[in-house]
């Protein structure tokens, strides 16, 4: 157990007594980013506060730096582990700056009084998350996505071992999401602290992540690096996708496909087809797309959102085969969109696709 600097054993985690996981084991090392993924409801708050004492344990122990938790001061407690959690506090007549101050109270006398030492940590967690600006706002009046890099800012400055972070990029936009998963990762790697959370965004846990820990019915269903966890087949069934895909090569969600026979024909490749694809399929038009390679980039979209593809073998040129296939396909369909505008000899059958069509008379669009 030293090497891990909180771990738990045989945690239970509930509410009124009753259990809703079981047998929770969770260890990490310094320096390393483990993320809660799983369905809304699945418990993933449940096991962040109970792991940091703000609810009570229904079974098992919590050790923090090789000490049971539950018996440690809420002072010692506070100088190795940090909180940041959805709840939206309301301090009365608190600046931005004093919520950030309250980080350094672990480590004031009896009147938490701040030495210079002190704001210089202060200033610098808040220069870090980018909030200096708003030091003498109050923290009331903040948005929702300012209030949470100050709560963040308020975390850096007390010093832990271990961040538990409880959804926090949840009211950021695309910016300053990227910029606190960035002010993350750059602890880890510097100072070697922990940090433990749950993220909805799944392209960002995967990108983030060391280990994943997947929360699903009444257990911890799996855990591990994210190459095991993200693939198209184990998300579909974690959070029980119904409608649209998981595309495990992008990491991103793709909406459900129009269905009905092909009314458009895409000829596409080197990812110029991907904004037509999906354009298509926010019109609810049905298409059919190819003759694309296996290791192009559209064909992994077009996969998901196209009727029909027809596809050719990774470096080899477009067979006969599938030229007759593909043109098939294409005299049927009311309009042909070329997203492409240089041929080589891997996918010259393509231009002659697009020649065949001028020649039925279809409509042409060029992309």
């Amino acid at each position: 157990m030293s090497k891990y600097v909180i771990c738990t054993e045989q945690m239970t985690v509930g509410y009124d007594g009753k259990p809703l996981i079981n047998n929770i084991e969770i260890k990490m090392k310094p320096g390393e980013i483990f993320t809660l993924i799983g369905p809304n409801g699945a418990g993933k708050s449940t096991i962040l506060k109970s792991m940091t004492r703000q609810l009570r344990l229904i079974g098992g122990t919590v050790y923090l730096d090789q000490k049971t938790m539950s018996r440690m001061s809420g002072n010692e407690v506070a100088k190795k582990l940090a909180v940041v959690m959805t709840e939206r506090i309301r301090p009365e007549l608190m600046t931005c700056e004093d919520i950030v101050a309250t980080g350094r109270y672990p480590y004031t006398g009896t009147l938490g009084i701040l030495t210079k030492k002190d704001w210089k940590k202060v200033y610098d967690a808040m220069e870090l998350v980018h909030t200096l600006e708003l030091k003498n706002r109050d923290f009331s009046a903040v948005s929702d996505g300012q209030r949470q890099r100050i709560l963040l800012a308020r975390a850096i400055c007390q010093e832990p071992e271990v961040i538990v972070l409880d959804e926090p990029t949840s009211f950021l936009d695309i910016r300053h999401k990227l910029e606190l998963l960035f002010v993350l990762k750059n602890m880890v790697r510097k100072k070697h602290t922990a940090v433990l959370m749950s993220l909805h965004e799944l392209d960002l846990a995967q990108k983030i992540s060391d280990y994943v820990i997947c929360v699903h019915g009444d257990k911890i269903e799996k855990c591990g690096p994210p190459e095991e966890i993200f693939t198209a087949e184990y998300i579909r069934k974690l959070y029980g996708i119904t409608a649209g895909s998981y595309n495990e090569l992008f990491g991103c969600l793709e909406m459900e496909r129009p269905t009905g026979i092909p009314r458009v024909f895409v000829i596409g490749g080197n990812g110029k087809g991907i904004p037509v694809y999906r354009k298509l399929q926010r019109a609810g038009i049905p298409f059919a797309a190819g003759v694309i390679h296996q290791n192009d980039t559209d064909y992994e979209v077009a996969k998901a959102l196209a009727v029909s593809v027809v596809s050719e073998k990774p470096f080899s040129p477009v067979s006969a085969e599938s030229y007759e296939k593909a043109k098939q396909l294409m005299s049927c369909c009311e309009k042909v969109i070329c997203c492409i505008d240089v041929f080589g000899p891997g996918n010259f059958k393509n231009h002659d696709l697009l020649a065949e069509a001028e020649k039925l008379g279809i409509i042409v669009e060029k992309n």
